[in-house]
């Protein structure tokens, strides 16, 4: 399965440090200087301790599946369908919703290793979509 039919986000001045790095086929995560704490989704203060002093730090892509649903049915007609969203928790230890691709509906597992693939949908927009490790 390929990566599926989406609205690009539109990056704003706190996730455009974020967007910058997918263009640059890198995944970042914020991490909180205070208590080392990371934060996905970008945010303005720590959600460990509130703390406000927040730096980019690149994060390895990998992780495992820790939890996903399959859509058969779209929200919007823009949807292809089926597309399946994931929850991967990565090396660093934080989640991250995502979509799954190169899998079949059915052959999605919990635990199963991914690691981020970047893909280009515009000329500021990279996705970061998951696939199964190869290794």
């Amino acid at each position: 399965m390929s990566a599926p039919n989406i609205p690009l986000p539109r990056p704003t001045t706190l996730s455009k440090p974020y967007w910058e790095a997918c263009q640059q086929g890198r995944l970042t995560v914020q991490r909180c200087r205070d208590c080392q704490s990371y934060t996905f989704i970008p945010q303005a203060c720590c959600g460990a301790c509130l703390g406000s002093d927040l730096e980019w730090v690149e994060s390895t892509g990998r992780g495992t599946l820790y939890s996903f649903t399959t859509v058969f049915r779209p929200q919007q007609p823009m949807f292809e369908v089926p597309y399946t969203v994931v929850v991967v928790e990565l090396e660093e230890g934080y989640h991250m919703l995502s979509n799954l691709i190169g899998v079949e509906p059915d052959e999605v597992k919990i635990g199963t290793p991914l690691e981020v693939a970047f893909e280009k949908r515009s000329d500021e927009i990279t996705l970061p979509f998951f696939r199964v490790r190869a290794d």
